[in-house]
């Protein structure tokens, strides 16, 4: 029987980390909203514009894995501070870039350094927090990617659109000066761990990713995140030509949309905790039911406006429960956070790229029909996690315990 857990306040310095995240996301989007401007800026086409998306996935991918591990040995503040420092620089260089080849750098430091502060940030958030707290923890730090799908993005588009696209990275450049500055004043390093889910070592950190259910947990992440992209990518297209809404109407359906996604990510994050298993299996069952009523009805838009939401709701937001499965399959440190950064971020990559794919012979509703077949297979990836007691329960682990090897 589960004992009740008394509510645990979320301290000021996580929320201060999201802040950060907020400046990694927003940069990451800049580019898919200001890419006519920057086809005509660095001249090129359009289509070498939308590598540059491809780019900064890729190197979050595999640079930020590569990026923490060098990091491993510094304590958590510092190694933000220069992942700051790294992020800032690939800002800047966007923003002075002369010519495609100067951008892809930008793309690729931008890149590394974002994934790597996901990881390290969510690692020192869960550290700062009661063990029992982790998952409202990571809803905190993962408040500033949804902030910055909801804000971050339309605010660059519109800075870029108004005073010039390297005006959107000079906006971002500030952004980071002001998050590292509030995170040099107001985050502290955690004390050392004592117990194994929280202990850093490049050896040990390597011996987790082996583990049966921490594999699972990472291959149920990707299909989650890969269904919703899977959508979510061609949302604008589907709601015009599909559903019949104006384009002046769709940025606000989008607002909606983040709207739904924040509100998800808070409930989540209070259920991630003591019904980790329970959240995912119920949030990505009802994603199955709500992808599935988008591709019947997309063309009705009370019904697809409707599904949209519900999308929105139990898509991207299950976050929070990934991550405290993701630890309690494996540990807390920072390179166990970075990889399933990693994963999360192949997930994005499958869902738009094989949804690219799809469109040119099968239509608009074929990519929100991947996503169903997406979701299931989550579905299918979650259900292992019944068999685990620290993961069916959503036990925290003690100080002295540590997740066995074949858990």
């Amino acid at each position: 029987m589960i004992s009740p857990t008394p509510s645990r306040p979320v301290p000021p310095a996580v929320y201060i980390l999201a802040t950060g995240v907020f400046a990694m996301v927003t940069s990451e989007f800049t580019v898919a909203g200001l890419m006519p401007q920057l086809a005509e800026g660095l001249g090129t086409g359009i289509e070498q514009i939308g590598y540059l998306v491809t780019v900064f996935a890729a190197a979050m991918a595999v640079g930020g894995p590569v990026l923490t591990v060098a990091l491993l040995r510094v304590a958590p503040k510092t190694a933000l501070m220069l992942v700051f420092a790294l992020f800032l620089v690939g800002n800047l260089v966007a923003a002075l870039a002369t010519g495609y080849p100067m951008m892809v750098t930008a793309r690729v430091v931008g890149g590394a350094a974002s994934q790597a502060f996901f990881g390290i940030a969510v690692s020192l958030g869960v550290r700062l927090v009661d063990e029992r707290a982790r998952g409202r923890a990571v809803a905190v730090v993962m408040n500033g990617l949804m902030l910055g799908t909801l804000l971050g993005l339309p605010l660059a588009t519109f800075v870029g659109d108004r005073f010039g696209w390297r005006s959107a990275f000079w906006a971002i450049s500030l952004i980071t000066v002001a998050a590292a500055a509030l995170t040099l004043r107001g985050v502290r390093n955690p004390p050392a761990p004592t117990d194994l889910q929280s202990r850093s070592g490049t050896g040990s950190d390597l011996a987790v990713l082996r583990r049966p259910q921490f594999l699972l947990a990472l291959v149920s992440s990707t299909f989650i995140i890969g269904a919703t992209f899977s959508v979510f990518s061609f949302l604008t297209p589907i709601l015009t030509e599909v559903t019949g809404f104006s384009p002046g109407v769709v940025p606000v359906l989008l607002l909606v949309y983040g709207a739904a996604t924040l509100t998800g990510n808070i409930v989540v994050g209070r259920l991630a905790d003591r019904r980790t298993v329970s959240t995912l299996l119920l949030g990505t069952g009802l994603n199955v039911l709500f992808l599935t009523g988008f591709a019947l009805f997309a063309d009705v838009p009370p019904l697809a406006l409707a599904f949209m939401v519900g999308i929105g709701l139990v898509g991207v937001t299950m976050n929070p429960a990934m991550a405290v499965r993701v630890q309690r399959a494996g540990s807390t440190a920072p390179l166990v956070n970075t990889v399933h950064g990693s994963f999360i971020t192949l997930g994005v990559m499958i869902g738009s790229a094989a949804g690219s794919a799809l469109v040119p012979q099968h239509g608009l509703r074929a990519p929100v029909v991947l996503g169903i077949g997406l979701a299931a297979l989550a579905v299918l990836a979650i259900l292992p996690a019944l068999t685990s007691p620290y993961l069916r329960h959503g036990n925290a682990v003690r100080a002295d315990e540590s997740v066995p090897p074949g858990a």
